[in-house]
């Protein structure tokens, strides 16, 4: 034994795994990037192998592997849900069933049989864990505190759908818990549904949709649709939603509450769809800053960990840092189910209910322990060489602080980079391992990127990454935000007394020049902001300063090195293939720069986009 533990998540939304030993994480990735499906809900076979093979183990060689939530509580749930809406749900409960009688059933058995068709040796030992104590264990052990409460928020586990714990040591202690079917994820995933966009990967979009409307419906979602209680807790009227009854979440009654049916996906976007996002945003934050309030009472405690679905609302999260209820907030960067894989391993580990700092070396560091999320598969100078050569793809070879001049350079001129570096991410940023770049000063840029290179809605808007030491001067941030998880006001010094604005609605606003950061600057004055320092991202941060040096400028805009609809480029190969299916100028892969207009002709069969489905 050798101390270390596999977690895994599975079967319902991003499956990932994680190895995790008594000297920190060791790996973790998400499925997807290695299938290529987004948001992969198979068994994580291919990230199994990356994280013990980064680990140099075998199955044999681990303590125990963790499962992130447990079948059998979930199932009791699902049979509950049927039970009580009877006859009404029988069509969805028809389809559903078999597989909860069958595979679903047995869940802990498909895991180790799965396992064992790796041929990795003999699988070790089950443990299951309930869906948000792996939230939880992700977000308070390898956060960088001794203690700290801690919150989370999703759409629905087993029956926990919002929970508040108190984490100390190396343990994690559950003090309150809504239950299914009274849900915030639902509620906004609800209305990112009724919008037109896919549940479970649109609520972003929604999210960035709301500073183009006008919560004029928020008063009708607290009359009508949720009760929120003075304790933090609410609760839903249940005859507005579908969602317990089969495939949809809304039907009639939200339809004529709201003005007519849903807008269908890829339809155009209204007035309508500007201000329901607006209004569901801002009672989620109302919502958000009572659990928080309601966590600080509980616990005592002066600092907050975040995890769950709900814990990617980087808006939501800007309210709770900028109302100053805590001291600091940690957000657990992969927050989601993919980071429920992580937090079981983290809660398995041998000695893990220990309350002493050698369980949870990293704080010796001062330090979280995610290694800047960067806990995916590297690709040495060496592969990313015979890959090029393998193809004949011209290419440049600069030492590291020479190819950072020069892609600075490029950067000012206008050019869009796409940057791999590193090892991967895990979560759902890119924070510079696998990013595309461009300059945060060009007002066309966001327009550009969004178009011509992510091929995904104008209205989107993009992430600044900022030189840590500098970030004061660009956004009104009161803490470090190294995970693009917190949303911040652009600094009023870089403000733009541009009028146009107030006479501006919808999509116009997108023509209004509001910042000498326009690129990263949403409608609202407000930015996603990354922070980086030189000890989280050597070569990023080398880059930012190089781009300051030559323009006076530490901002440039960030976004994931992909197009809409595909999982982040993970390997050379598909980093090529993004570059050159898109209007990326430049690719730096490690050392190596190569330069559109000298690639050879680039084809393939059938047009692309036709196989990649929209999100």
């Amino acid at each position: 034994m050798t101390g270390a533990v596999l977690g895994i998540s599975a079967f319902y939304h991003d499956s990932a795994a994680a190895v995790v030993s008594e000297d920190g994480i060791l790996a973790a990735a998400q499925e997807e990037r290695f299938s290529r499906r987004r948001h992969d809900s198979g068994f994580p076979a291919e990230a199994v192998r990356y994280c013990l093979g980064e680990g140099g183990l075998k199955l044999g060689d681990l303590d125990s592997v963790a499962y992130y939530e447990q079948p059998a509580r979930k199932f009791r749930r699902v049979l509950w849900t049927y039970a009580a809406t009877a006859p009404r749900g029988w069509s969805s409960y028809q389809q559903v069933l078999p597989q909860w009688l069958g595979w679903k059933a047995r869940t802990v058995a498909t895991v180790r049989h799965r396992l064992s068709a790796l041929d990795l040796g003999p699988v070790p030992g089950i443990r299951c864990f309930q869906h948000h104590e792996s939230h939880a264990g992700s977000a308070f052990l390898p956060s960088p505190y001794e203690s700290a409460a801690v919150l989370c928020v999703d759409g629905v586990g087993e029956w926990a759908t919002t929970t508040i714990w108190r984490g100390a040591g190396a343990r994690v202690e559950p003090l309150a818990e809504l239950r299914f079917p009274h849900s915030l994820g639902l509620l906004y995933s609800a209305f990112t549904y009724f919008c037109g966009f896919k549940v479970d990967s649109g609520e972003y979009k929604v999210m960035g949709l709301a500073p183009y409307g006008r919560p004029v419906y928020a008063p009708m979602i607290r009359e009508r649709l949720v009760d929120i209680r003075p304790d933090g807790s609410f609760r839903l009227d249940l005859r507005y939603f579908e969602f317990l009854y089969g495939q949809v979440m809304t039907g009639r009654r939200f339809e004529e509450l709201f003005g007519g049916p849903r807008r269908m996906p890829e339809a155009e976007l209204t007035e309508r769809e500007f201000d329901l996002a607006a209004s569901v945003q801002q009672v989620t934050e109302e919502i958000m800053l009572n659990l928080a309030r309601a966590a600080r009472a509980r616990t005592g405690e002066a600092r907050l960990c975040l995890a769950g679905g709900v814990a990617l609302n980087c808006v939501a999260n800007g309210r709770i840092v900028e109302e100053g209820l805590f001291d600091e907030v940690w957000v657990q960067p992969a927050a989601g189910d993919a980071g429920g894989a992580l937090g079981a391993a983290m809660l398995a580990v041998p000695g893990g209910g220990r309350a002493h700092l050698g369980e949870r070396p990293h704080r010796g560091r001062r330090r979280d322990g995610m290694r800047g999320a960067r806990l995916g598969p590297s690709v040495d100078n060496d592969r990313v060489q015979a890959y090029l050569d393998a193809h004949a793809l011209p290419y440049t070879r600069l030492e590291p602080a020479q190819l950072s001049r020069r892609v600075a350079r490029d950067l000012a001129d206008g050019k869009v980079v796409g940057w791999f570096q590193g090892r991967m991410e895990f979560g759902p940023r890119a924070l510079g391992a696998r990013s595309i770049l461009g300059d945060a000063r060009d007002p066309g840029m966001q327009s550009t990127m969004n178009l011509k290179i992510k091929f995904r809605e104008s209205f989107r808007p993009f992430a600044p990454v900022v030189l840590a030491e500098d970030a004061a001067e660009y956004f009104q941030l009161r803490q470090p935000s190294p995970y693009m998880l917190i949303v911040a006001p652009v600094a009023g010094r870089q403000r733009l007394a541009d009028r146009a604005a107030e006479d501006a609605r919808g999509i116009a606003l997108l023509r209004v020049h509001r910042s000498s950061i326009p690129a990263v600057t949403h409608v609202d004055f407000s930015a996603r902001v990354q922070t980086v320092d030189s000890d989280a991202d050597p070569s990023l941060y080398r880059l930012l300063r190089d781009f300051k040096d030559h323009t006076g400028c530490p901002v440039l805009v960030n976004t994931s090195f992909n197009v809409r609809g595909e999982p982040i480029v993970a390997t050379p190969a598909d980093a090529y293939r993004c570059f050159m299916r898109t209007g990326i100028d430049e690719l730096v892969m490690n050392d190596f720069l190569l330069e559109k207009d000298t690639q050879p002709e680039f084809t393939e069969q059938g047009d692309w986009r036709d196989e990649i489905p929209l999100d």
